[in-house]
Order: C-alpha cells, then structure tokens, then sequence
C-alpha cells in the first residue's frame, strides 16, 4: 500500500533522522505501547483566523515502528496548497514563511488533493495513530476544516509537544527554543517551512523521550495558558487544563498530567 501512495508523498522519503542509521530512529517506546504510527505535522497558514485564512503549506512525517522495536520514517508528505482564486498572501506571511503567490500558484495543489494526501498517510495501516503537532490546538483547528467530509482512521489521538515541553524549560516555549535548550541547532532548523519544522519536532520530541519518556502521559491533554484561555474552539476528545511555567525540568509528580491524575483521583475519593 506505501507503494501506491508514493505519489501523493512525493516519492520515497527524503528525510532521514540524524544519527539513526538512515531511515531508522531510536526512543519513544511509551508512544508505541498504544499506537501504531505517529503522524508528525506542521502547518503554514495565511493568518491566524482559523474560520478566515487557509493552510498554505502541509507537511508530516508517519513514524512506525519496526518488528525489532526499531522505528522507522514510513512516509511522509510536504505540499504547498493554493489559495481561493483572488486571495494573495500578505507581506509578513511571505517575509515570515518565504512562500509567494507565484509558488503557490506555479507548485500548489488544490486544497482537497493535500486534504487526500494527508489522510492516506494517517490511514496507511491498521491500529490506533497518534497525531503529533508543537502547539497542537492551532494546527488541528486548521487541519479539522481541510479535512471535513474525509474519511480518517477510526482511533486518532493527539500529543502536543508544546505541552510537554512546558514542563520540561523555562518560557519562552516556541519550537526554535526548544532546539536551542536540546542542541539540536546543528541538526535541524526552524525556518517557518513546515517541512523543517517538522524534522525539528521529530528530534526534539526524540529528545524529550530521551531525557524522561513519560509522553504517554501526555495523549489528548493539552496546557494552555491560564491568563488567555484556550486559543479557538475545543477540540472532542482532547482535554483542556490551565498549565504553569516551570523554571527547571518538573518532577515527575509536578508535571501537568500528574497534577490531573491527583484532580481526578480527589473527585473519585469526594
């Protein structure tokens, strides 16, 4: 079946993970224990309104993992998508992201052939996926109205790095951060091209699992910032708590899915 989909990926993946012997990679055992593949994605928008602009660039990584509990990139996918006929980028997104109007128009395809591609990626094999994103809330935004009316994978669950990372360094937490304090810079770059971004995410998701895997933990929980609420429409399916900053690594009972499990528990024992 990967075979067939070559297309749609732009032919046999181009990304291979530093270190990990060609196309192979290490960690993120905890992940695995209830997953079969996790699907890496970034997005480039128009803006930020998720109701108003549109997905400019789609990327993602499917991440299995092998029979000798290895893992192993499956595939992965990095397409530009035109606008509505009429909207034109405006200057910051081209200054922010480097993407035109003349690629969109000369590379882009229309936004239901990414919206295929993207699904046959997640579909590519049975068992439940896990969809990885860093600020996860506002790509999903975007990714759940390109994909309307497709038919995804029946069990897809969600892991936002930038949650995990919350817990892990101090603020600031945008993804360029997050390769500086794991010294990743010389391995991979955070350029606003989802593609890039992507990579980064993989590294510094490997190296999160390597300083403490307790990742799992983290499936279908996302933090988010007490002062300003969650950013959008709730997401079913995903739980919303107010996280706080950390200066140093958390403990493992300070962290936010501990701190849930402790709420829980109480409301139990009430």
């Amino acid at each position: 079946m990967l075979d067939a989909l070559a297309q749609d990926w732009r032919g046999p993946p181009r990304y291979q993970v530093p270190g990990g012997g060609g196309d192979t990679v290490t960690q993120l055992a905890s992940l695995f224990q209830s997953h079969k593949a996790l699907i890496l994605f970034d997005t480039e928008t128009s803006g930020l309104d998720f109701d108003k602009d549109q997905i400019i660039e789609l990327a993602a990584l499917r991440i299995e993992q092998t029979a000798a509990k290895g893992l192993r990139i499956a595939g992965q996918m990095d397409q530009f998508i035109r606008l509505p006929e009429g909207q034109q980028l405006t200057e910051k997104i081209v200054e922010l992201t480097g993407i035109t109007d003349r690629i969109l128009e000369a590379e882009g395809v229309a936004p239901h052939k990414a919206a295929t591609a993207f699904a046959k990626l997640i579909n590519a094999g049975d068992g439940p996926v896990l969809l990885v994103a860093h600020n996860a809330q506002f790509d999903l935004l975007f990714v759940r109205s390109l994909l309307k009316g497709v038919k995804l994978a029946p069990r897809l669950e969600f892991l936002d790095t930038l949650t995990v990372y919350k817990d892990r360094r101090p603020y600031p937490h945008k993804l360029a951060d997050a390769i500086i304090a794991y010294d990743l810079d010389g391995k991979v770059k955070n350029s606003h091209r989802a593609i890039d971004d992507v990579t980064a995410m993989l590294e510094v998701l490997r190296a999160m699992g390597e300083e403490r895997d307790d990742l799992a933990l983290y499936v279908n929980l996302f933090g988010y910032n007490a002062k300003y609420g969650v950013n959008g429409r709730r997401i079913s399916g995903i739980r919303y708590e107010a996280q706080e900053f950390h200066k140093i690594l958390t403990r493992p009972e300070q962290t936010l899915p501990a701190k849930v499990g402790r709420s829980a528990g109480a409301s139990k024992g009430g």
